[in-house]
């Protein structure tokens, strides 16, 4: 507790071990009265409820994880039962759908599992010189998209990796979005002392209620989403010291502004 209040500011703090353990979260603030200034303390215990939101953070992963499961894996065993009876009547003609639709579903199994693994263990960005100019045509060969660059030549220290893979992400998005592909956008622009990125589309544009989630994990409007592409988008900025953020923009449609450290 000394710890906490030496260290000034807003903050969370745990008291006790790891088995018999309690959260607190202080706030300081200042306030005048009868021309005096006082310092409010607020202490609140906030151990119960972040169990709470834990327990069910995790009761919505299992549901995720289950439903993709036995999306794939009934029709798999299906298929392979299905196949199996084709063998023995010797009716070979139909066994190449079957087992193409199984490995069809495999494959987006692969994909989805990988896609929580990546999640789950995210490492920190190797930062290297990166010319936009390149970088975007790379983007180029795997999403179609419009794009604004300023400076032309510029360079930025990135993990190119990581942010290629959320830049597709946020393209696919916006393809998804409604937006007829020729609105589809991504700018990059210089600031005095950082990059800003930015994705545009023409789409639906989000409600508040999913602008105010839709950057946390496991949250999708997706029927088969797996709520983690903004997730990662999230994550992956903040390693890079940055920070994300979802606008609607007037006319229609969606921008998602990614700003990155010039370092």
């Amino acid at each position: 507790v000394q710890d906490a209040f030496a260290r000034g500011g807003d903050g969370m703090f745990s008291v006790g071990s790891e088995d018999d353990e309690d959260i607190y979260h202080l706030s300081r603030r200042n306030f005048r009265l009868n021309g005096r200034v006082h310092a409010l303390i607020l202490l609140r215990q906030l151990t119960a409820e972040l169990r709470r939101q834990e327990v069910q953070t995790w009761k919505k992963v299992i549901r995720v994880i289950s439903h993709e499961l036995n999306n794939s894996l009934a029709p798999i065993a299906s298929l392979a039962h299905s196949g199996a009876e084709l063998l023995r009547r010797e009716q070979y003609e139909r066994l190449p759908s079957a087992l193409a639709t199984i490995e069809e579903r495999a494959r987006h199994l692969e994909g989805f599992i990988r896609d929580y693994a990546r999640f789950a263990k995210l490492p920190a960005p190797r930062l290297a010189p990166v010319e936009w100019s390149r970088f975007i045509e790379q983007l180029r060969s795997q999403v179609a998209f419009s794009a604004d660059l300023q400076p032309a030549d510029g360079i930025a220290r990135i993990d190119a990796a990581q942010l290629e893979q959320t830049l597709i992400n946020l393209l696919k998005n916006a393809h998804e979005s409604g937006s007829s592909p020729e609105e589809v956008r991504l700018t990059v622009r210089k600031l005095p002392e950082s990059w800003r990125i930015e994705v545009l589309d023409r789409g639906s544009g989000m409600n508040a209620a999913v602008l105010a989630n839709a950057l946390l994990p496991f949250y999708s409007t997706k029927r088969h989403g797996t709520g983690l592409g903004l997730a990662l988008a999230r994550e992956i900025a903040e390693a890079h010291g940055g920070r994300i953020a979802l606008l609607n923009r007037e006319g229609g449609g969606l921008c998602v502004s990614m700003v990155l450290p010039d370092r």
